[in-house]
């Protein structure tokens, strides 16, 4: 097969005209400055906000592909809404301080903690999935997937002064309902029973009560499952039934020691 043969097929192949790979990499941009904007005291506020404005123009070319949609005047509802995300933001960061132990300084919960990041992205696209701009926000909390191992979909409602600890392998579904005073470790997932597309419109995924603690490697299962508030959910617990308030949930392990005989 000569090289043009090779070029005919490729190009017979490429099937989707609105792939562009270039809108993942400017969304990724979009959400670096974003975060900049919004944490870094040396970041101009004025200044970056035209840029974010330049970048999300960009952005709407290359994803708002219904043109009967105004995509055109996302930004500027969008913008009006980042000092209310901030503010919420800042609430997250409070309380990671309040309960980690080992955190030595609020600075260290906004440039170190995996959950706190995954969380502020998770904020910032949630906003623009709910004016129904859905590609943007679910590349930006992909992004955030990538750089802290915590799946949040955008479309996930969630209260105040949420956290996650460690972070690693936590998974919050598309319609699960968290409410506030939330705290979280790793691997823990928020999920469906299972998945079918005929379900895409409907609640698939929990819904956690205020001030409920779920350990690490916890399932929680169902659109009709509810932690109810004050509840400790204990490590490796499987659950797919309604827990009721002021709970503790807890998985007894099966533990066997061999041990070699004596000589």
């Amino acid at each position: 097969m000569d090289r043009q043969s090779v070029i005919e097929r490729i190009n017979k192949h490429k099937k989707q005209p609105n792939l562009r790979f270039a809108l993942k990499e400017k969304v990724e941009a979009f959400t670096n400055h974003l975060f900049y904007t919004l944490f870094d005291i040396d970041t101009p506020v004025d200044e970056n906000l035209n840029l974010l404005e330049r970048e999300f123009d960009v952005l709407v070319q290359l994803a708002c592909w219904e043109v009967e949609k105004p995509c055109k005047n996302l930004w500027e509802n969008y913008v009006i809404k980042l000092p209310g995300v901030l503010e919420s933001l800042n609430l997250d960061a409070e309380a990671i301080v309040n309960c980690d132990p080992a955190s030595l300084s609020i600075e260290e919960v906004y440039m170190a903690y995996p959950g706190f990041y995954a969380i502020a992205i998770y904020r910032l696209a949630h906003e623009l999935y709910e004016v129904g701009f859905p590609l943007v926000p679910r590349l930006m909390t992909e992004y955030a997937h990538q750089k802290t191992g915590v799946d949040i979909n955008p479309g996930a409602r969630i209260g105040k002064s949420f956290f996650i600890d460690h972070a690693t392998g936590v998974v919050v579904g598309e319609t699960a309902i968290i409410k506030d005073n939330v705290k979280i470790y790793q691997g823990v997932t928020l999920g469906a029973h299972y998945v079918a597309k005929n379900l895409q419109k409907t609640k698939r995924h929990p819904t956690i009560e205020d001030n409920v603690t779920i350990y690490a490697n916890a399932t929680i299962l169902g659109g009709k499952t509810i932690i109810g508030e004050n509840s400790v959910i204990g490590g490796n617990a499987w659950i797919t039934s309604s827990v009721p308030a002021h709970s503790t949930v807890f998985h007894t392990p099966e533990i066997k020691i061999k041990t070699l005989p004596h000589v």
